[in-house]
């Protein structure tokens, strides 16, 4: 599959994770676009605001885009790396591509199995989404991180 621009497609996400932000929440912002870079569908972690942990920005905006008949040549683009979860569902769906602004973050073994297993993964290492999260979860990330599914990915910090 030819990806359109990978930083355009970023910058879809990065407004998600930033509508997250405002709202009080998880700044994980996520799009699912067709082949060309269409948007099928948007959305951003939800977890804090709707006190709902399966809320993920990945789900969400799979969810938004709606059933499709093939998954194959849409592109998941995210602003940080996709948990299990959220990587079960991009093999179960047969995505076939992932972009993610920020892999340093975050454990990217579940990354690294969906390239194993056959998608199409892009590492940005964009610095905007690096910062939005990091600064983040310096202010205290408390609702967030006592939520179920959150806690365990978290790389550890540097001595």
């Amino acid at each position: 599959m030819t990806q359109p621009d990978p930083r355009r497609l970023l910058t879809l996400a990065y407004e998600q994770a930033l509508r997250g932000l405002t709202e009080g929440g998880v700044p994980i912002g996520a799009a699912l676009v067709d082949g060309e870079g269409a948007v099928l569908g948007a959305g951003c972690n939800g977890n804090v605001q709707h006190g709902d942990f399966l809320l993920h920005a990945e789900t969400v905006a799979i969810r938004a885009a709606g059933a499709l008949s093939d998954y194959s040549d849409t592109i998941l683009v995210t602003t940080m790396t996709p948990c299990w979860y959220c990587s079960g569902l991009v093999r179960f769906l047969g995505i076939g591509a992932v972009v993610v602004g920020d892999s340093e973050s975050w454990s990217d073994e579940a990354l690294d199995w969906l390239a194993t297993a056959g998608v199409s993964t892009t590492r940005l290492h964009d610095q905007d989404c690096v910062d939005m999260f990091n600064d983040w979860m310096a202010t205290g990330p408390e609702a967030w991180l006592s939520l179920p599914s959150s806690s365990s990915g978290r790389k550890a910090e540097a001595d």
